[in-house]
């Protein structure tokens, strides 16, 4: 397999396309970046600014550049040996007029060729919602649209569409008679035209049983849309004809009786356009999350995993692509069965290199990969969170929990709010798919004795309350066994779910229990026994969206004490030495090859903002004293709202958090701060969903929000706040450096591959999207590539001092990239297959120390940096020398060599069995020591 050394993400859009990537090729390879890692590349929705919204995964998004862009970029970086990964989606695709597999089922229903490859609950035969798709787009009641003539009707090259906006659903193409076949005594004179009609009235309908019916529909429908076309784009009668049609049937404003034709017409179709409020009890088609212009797929499908797949294979085969990041892995029906079609599917190239592989794959807590899963690892999150714990002193941010819950009244904890929160999206977001899996709870019931007196409301609330107190994602059941790490979430699950519900009577627990852990009755059918699998398939399915909006999308949002610990796959812990040791120990036993990261395009705030924060756990009295004094001194700042000063206390620990992690370094990035914060402010209270929501954003909030930005950033004499914060600001700033410093060291030399998101080779100060996909400053980058050519061949040591003392505009950030990057190019079997060793300190100042050994026979490295600088060096003086370190040593390993270089400096350190830490931090304040063997 080829492994990469190091991976830069970068996220496509129409204005950073494949040309804009290839730029900035000459700066990752002289970073020492060996694979460019993209967004997703295939065909979206026009412009689309993610790629997640694929239209079409056969070809290149034209709006990246196209095939010709896509070929020029490939050809460039094998020409330099680098790799290209790419992020794929195999969980949804967009529900667009773009995508020709989804109009065809909306125009064909489930008689379509395409219908097999939707995720689309279709009512059965003989019902009222017979082959119907709920589509929730209208803005308003469907009656209330009809009648205020907010419907046409439209013909194009593709056929007849009913349109919405710019909603274009297809008209099935049997019905197209209610439009073409009225007023037949104006009807124009033309053979061609009755033959049109004569066609349609023959045509069979969409829910034709048979196959010859289908095949006939299939050959049928193209040659009846290009008949309609070539007589409505060419003969002036017939479109005159056709035109005063659709007028007709649009109806007309106070004669309710004249959108009968439009009413019965849509009726015939085999979707319901309706409110997008109903869409939380109706929706019949599982949606990526929430979002319902993104529909699920059934990937379980081997034709639709054919289909969906063989273009990405096809260049993982040539060798184009050598990596793949799976989005989503866990909103996949059988996320190990999909993982191992996709290894057997052809992802060696003709040299026999198989694919790299990794999967975006949320771990809570102690959860851990599966070791059976045939992947390198995951996208990093999981290391993410670990790195960043370890920068939070522990002590501290149990102060900081204390002094929070004072400041807001909010006695609560991370689990009681990501519970609650979850309870609330079921409620709120996926109210009807937890409906239809009740539904399917009670049939189950039915085979189960001592079940079958269960109230049905009762089952819906005990599914509820499991759904919501799963501790992690989901569970990974795919047969008729249930393995130790399964059974023991469940374990967890059930006991917390009975402890929240102490008046639920036990026997609902105690069935649905059994169901979940397939204890089948005796002598059930086979039959049943898979449709019992099939219902634990589907609720692990559902399960992982509920907890990512719950605790991601929401409790991230609410849960405040320090919000650098608000990231995805965190549970607001701080982390002990001991802790991050056994984790990447481990790590480099089962996962060597996993993705280490520290920003992503999903992270809440950037590696550089969390740093910052971070340091409020280094000092929680004077964070709570300073909270309290800015609240005082801002009070007379707020609006009301309802009868509520906006913000309200939590919203007002986000904010001042929020700023001391962004505050720009420079007078050049302030420009847009203001907006960027505001911005942040709005949708941070949307993702709440306390005071304004998406589904209800309430406008006089987020402007009372916005209005304080203006007010306590106002450079007025009188404001003491800005004042007094901006002095703290520097402290802060300061100290997180260092800290951004240590992670980005401690992430090279960890067991693993270190992922770089774009942009955070220098100082980024990013919140979440959009803020952290801002356009780069490309000429930035080309200056930056100049200057690491110039490093390459200057004093380490005069490099590294001209740095620190100009530490603010970030190009000490990249440097120390550069050069523990190089230390990793010239020597990656170390990094990959080097034996880990935690490091041992003593001394005075030894606990502020953290660093660990890596070795491969008599190759040595040692990554060792500071944690916790603000509890004893200045603000503004880097902790160097015997000042800070005192008598603290570094100990050696057994057999570790005597002779050392400081990659960063170039200096020699010796020592024999110890290292004073005022050497290792003589003139740096990191160290990644590099063992000098003698020939």
């Amino acid at each position: 397999m080829r492994l990469p050394i190091a991976t830069y993400r970068v996220q496509l859009t129409g204005d950073f396309g494949f040309a804009q990537a290839q730029k900035l090729l000459p700066m990752l390879q002289a970073a020492g970046i060996t694979d460019l890692y993209a967004s997703p590349i295939f065909q979206a929705r026009t412009g689309s600014t993610h790629g997640y919204d694929v239209t079409d995964p056969s070809r290149v998004s034209a709006d990246l550049g196209g095939e010709t862009a896509f070929q020029e970029l490939t050809a460039d970086l094998q020409r330099r040996g680098m790799g290209l990964m790419i992020d794929i989606v195999p969980n949804h695709m967009a529900a667009s007029a773009q995508n020709p597999w989804w109009t065809d089922v909306l125009e064909n229903g489930s008689g379509s060729r395409f219908s097999v490859f939707f995720d689309v609950q279709w009512g059965p035969a003989g019902e009222a919602r017979e082959d119907k798709i709920f589509i929730p787009i209208l803005g308003s009641p469907y009656g209330t649209v009809l009648e205020n003539r907010e419907f046409s009707i439209e013909i194009t090259e593709a056929g007849m569409c009913v349109c919405y906006y710019n909603a274009r659903p297809p008209l099935d193409p049997s019905s197209y008679l209610e439009v073409l076949a009225i007023r037949p005594d104006k009807r124009p004179d033309s053979d061609r035209f009755r033959e049109l009609l004569e066609r349609i009235a023959r045509l069979p309908e969409r829910t034709a049983i048979e196959w010859e019916q289908l095949e006939s529909r299939w050959r049928e429908v193209p040659v009846i849309k290009e008949m309609l076309w070539a007589l409505y784009s060419s003969d002036a009668k017939i479109k005159e004809f056709i035109d005063e049609n659709i007028r007709t049937i649009r109806g007309e404003k106070e004669d309710a009786a004249s959108f009968d034709a439009l009413d019965h017409l849509l009726g015939r179709q085999a979707y319901q356009l309706a409110y997008w409020q109903a869409a939380r009890e109706k929706i019949n088609y599982r949606r990526f999350f929430d979002v319902s212009d993104l529909i699920g797929i059934h990937m379980e499908d081997p034709q639709v995993f054919a289909k969906t797949h063989e273009f990405i294979l096809r260049l993982a085969r040539e060798g184009t692509v050598t990596g793949l990041r799976i989005d989503h892995v866990d909103g996949l029906f059988d996320p190990i069965g999909y993982l191992k079609c996709l290894k057997a599917g052809g992802c060696a190239n003709p040299a026999g290199k198989q694919t790299y592989i990794v999967v975006e794959k949320i771990l809570l807590g102690s959860e851990t990969l599966p070791t059976e899963w045939p992947i390198q690892g995951t996208t990093g999150y999981d290391y993410l969170n670990i790195a960043n714990g370890l920068f939070v002193d522990i002590a501290g941010m149990a102060a900081l929990r204390e002094a929070y819950a004072q400041f807001t009244r909010l006695n609560w904890t991370f689990e009681d709010s990501a519970y609650e929160q979850k309870r609330w999206i079921i409620e709120h977001l996926f109210h009807g798919e937890l409906f239809a899996m009740s539904l399917h709870l009670e049939l189950l019931a039915e085979y189960d004795r001592h079940a079958r007196d269960l109230s049905p409301s009762d089952l819906r609330r005990a599914l509820a309350e499991v759904t919501a107190c799963l501790p992690v994602y989901r569970t990974y059941i795919r047969e008729p066994r249930v393995d130790d790490r399964d059974r023991l979430q469940l374990d967890r699950t059930f006991a917390d779910a009975e402890r929240r519900n102490p008046d639920m009577a036990k026997p609902v627990f105690q069935f649905l229990r059994r169901i979940l852990l397939l204890q089948f009755p005796e002598n059930l059918p086979e039959a049943r026994r898979n449709d019992w699998l099939r219902f634990v398939m589907r609720w692990q399915q559902l399960s992982s969206p509920i907890a990512a909006k719950g605790v991601e999308d929401t409790t991230h949002y609410l849960y405040n004490p320090l919000v650098s610990l608000n990231e995805v796959g965190s549970i607001g812990e701080a982390i002990d030495s001991d802790r991050f040791h056994r984790f990447l120990a481990e790590h480099q036993q089962r996962w060597p090859d996993t993705m280490n990261a520290t920003s992503t395009h999903d992270t809440k705030r950037s590696e550089d903002v969390r740093a910052r924060i971070n340091v409020l756990s280094e000092m929680p009295s004077v964070w709570s004293r300073y909270l309290n004094r800015w609240s005082r001194w801002n009070r007379g700042k707020k609006q009301v709202v309802n009868d509520r000063q906006v913000p309200d206390p939590n919203e007002e620990a986000l904010l001042y958090q929020t700023l001391l992690g962004t505050w720009p370094l420079t007078e050049a990035k302030m420009p847009d701060y203001k907006d960027r914060i505001k911005a942040y402010l709005v949708k941070a209270a949307r993702e709440a969903k306390v005071y304004s929501s998406w589904l209800k954003p309430n406008e006089a909030h987020e402007r009372a929000l916005q209005s304080f930005v203006d007010e306590i950033l106002d450079p007025h004499p009188q404001n003491r706040f800005l004042e007094h914060f901006l002095e703290f600001q520097k402290r802060i700033a300061f100290a997180g450096a260092i800290n951004s410093l240590s992670q980005m060291i401690l992430k090279i030399a960890a067991p693993g591959i270190p992922d770089f998101y774009q942009g955070t080779f220098v100082w980024d100060f990013s919140l979440v999207d959009p803020d952290n996909r801002r356009p780069l400053d490309m000429s930035r980058r080309e200056a930056l590539t100049l200057t690491m050519e110039q490093w390459r061949t200057e004093s380490p040591r005069e490099v590294a001092a001209y740095l620190l003392s100009h530490w603010r505009d970030g190009e000490l950030k990249a440097y120390v990239i550069f050069q523990a990057l190089r230390s990793r190019v010239e020597d990656p079997e170390l990094f990959q297959k080097g034996k880990y060793i935690p490091l041992s300190f003593d001394g005075e100042a030894s606990q502020h120390a953290v660093g660990f050994a890596r070795r491969l026979g008599n190759r040595w490295i040692l990554a060792i940096v500071p944690r916790f600088v603000s509890k004893y060096t200045d603000s503004d003086r880097f902790p160097l020398g015997k000042r800070v370190w005192h008598d603290a040593r570094l100990i050696l390993p057994a057999s570790a060599p005597q002779r050392w270089r400081n990659a960063f400096t170039g200096e020699a350190i010796d020592g024999e069995a110890a290292i004073p830490l005022s050497d290792v931090f003589r003139n740096f304040p990191a160290a990644l020591l590099v063992a000098q063997n003698d020939e």
